[in-house]
């Protein structure tokens, strides 16, 4: 009994040098701790931190439903990608592959509120789109500051917020890698200009912001180039210049209206070229001019004999256009080149061949609605 009674008496005693020894650490750990809640951020530390707080809010998870159909069924198939606020009502940016056929639309802010979304307009040739946020009741959403793309410099610092694999509001760091980089969308269209950055992005980052030492946003991470389907260090972006451009006809048309000349035009492929007697590339046929568009106005002649070659029906002996805007045209993207940053009444000359004449006529570019 005395051996037992030792045993529980003395519990008491180890119990009061353990929390002695508590305290005693308590107190040397006390300073140890404030000292490192202390510690002094660097300068790029306290500019990553500031540039999350700012943007971060203005980012969005985006999550779609596609109804997909298959030899059996038509079933609902899942997506997501990120966005950005732009306005403070709600219109997001976004790519265009994102929400591409989705059939439901949802946005999950920061704070983990979700809200539905609609559908307002995209241009797939530059794989941009804009959605809008529907709210129960008004509220004003915090939008992000564009910047400016077009003064980029290779080495810059630039920061890519998003949702890499559902995982909200990640961002990641790097530098611009290069500049000028194409980039071919899903239609085929070619992206000149595109940034390239070693910042990770990963699937999920897609229509996500990049952001410069600034806190503006100068780009939409939109693809990465990997074997591995990871991250390796090459993403691409679409500078913001392409996106602030489209964005007023995509929220108040629907689509983007870009200048037109009104023609039909079909590039000099090889059997082509053998029929009409011409070196292969060596401009655009027009093979059908639109009633009352400026290339009628201007008098620019379609083709009259219809012909079928490799299974498509074109027009031939209409004029041939070889240059237009002092641009060499060989082929259809070398027109719409041309045509890109022309406005509505701006005069374009246009030099073609006709029979065995060359002549310049002048043409007034409108949108084409």
């Amino acid at each position: 009994m005395a051996a037992k009674s030792a045993r529980h008496t003395a519990a008491p005693y180890r119990g009061c040098c353990v929390l002695v020894l508590a305290l005693l650490l308590s107190v040397a750990i006390a300073p140890a701790a404030h000292a490192q809640s202390a510690v002094k951020m660097s300068p790029e530390e306290e500019t990553s931190i500031s540039i999350y707080k700012q943007a971060s809010p203005s980012v969005v998870n985006i999550t779609t439903t596609t109804m997909v159909q298959d030899f059996f069924s038509i079933y609902p198939q899942k997506g997501s990608g990120s966005g950005t606020i732009i306005t403070p009502d709600g219109y997001v940016l976004t790519n265009y592959h994102v929400v591409e056929d989705a059939s439901e639309i949802g946005v999950t802010m920061i704070d983990g509120k979700k809200y539905p979304a609609k559908f307002i307009g995209a241009d797939q040739d530059n794989d941009i789109a804009v959605i809008k946020i529907i709210p129960e009741k008004n509220i004003a959403f915090k939008a992000i500051e564009m910047g400016i793309s077009d003064s980029l410099q290779v080495g810059q610092h630039v920061y890519a917020i998003g949702n890499p694999f559902g995982l909200n509001s990640t961002m990641t760091r790097g530098i611009v890698s290069a500049l000028g980089r194409p980039l071919t969308t899903s239609s085929g269209k070619v992206i000149d200009n595109v940034i390239q950055t070693d910042a990770a992005i990963n699937p999920g980052n897609s229509g996500g912001p990049l952001i410069e030492s600034s806190g503006r946003m100068i780009g939409i991470t939109t693809a990465i180039f990997t074997p591995t389907g990871g991250s390796v260090g090459i993403g691409f972006a679409i500078p913001i210049s392409v996106a602030r451009a489209l964005i007023p006809d995509l929220i108040n048309h629907g689509k983007v209206r870009r200048p037109w000349i009104g023609i039909v035009g079909v590039p000099l492929w090889e059997k082509l070229s053998k029929a009409l007697g011409l070196p292969v590339g060596a401009g655009v046929l027009v093979s059908q001019v639109v009633q009352d568009s400026p290339a009628h106005k201007a008098g620019i002649k379609g083709g009259n004999r219809p012909v079928e070659i490799s299974g498509t029906v074109i027009y031939l002996g209409g004029d041939i256009i070889v240059e237009a805007g002092g641009i060499k045209v060989n082929s259809l993207q070398d027109l719409a080149k041309a045509l890109k940053d022309k406005k509505p009444k701006d005069i374009i000359a246009i030099k073609l061949i006709r029979g065995s004449q060359s002549i310049v006529v002048n043409c007034v570019v409108e949108l084409k609605s």
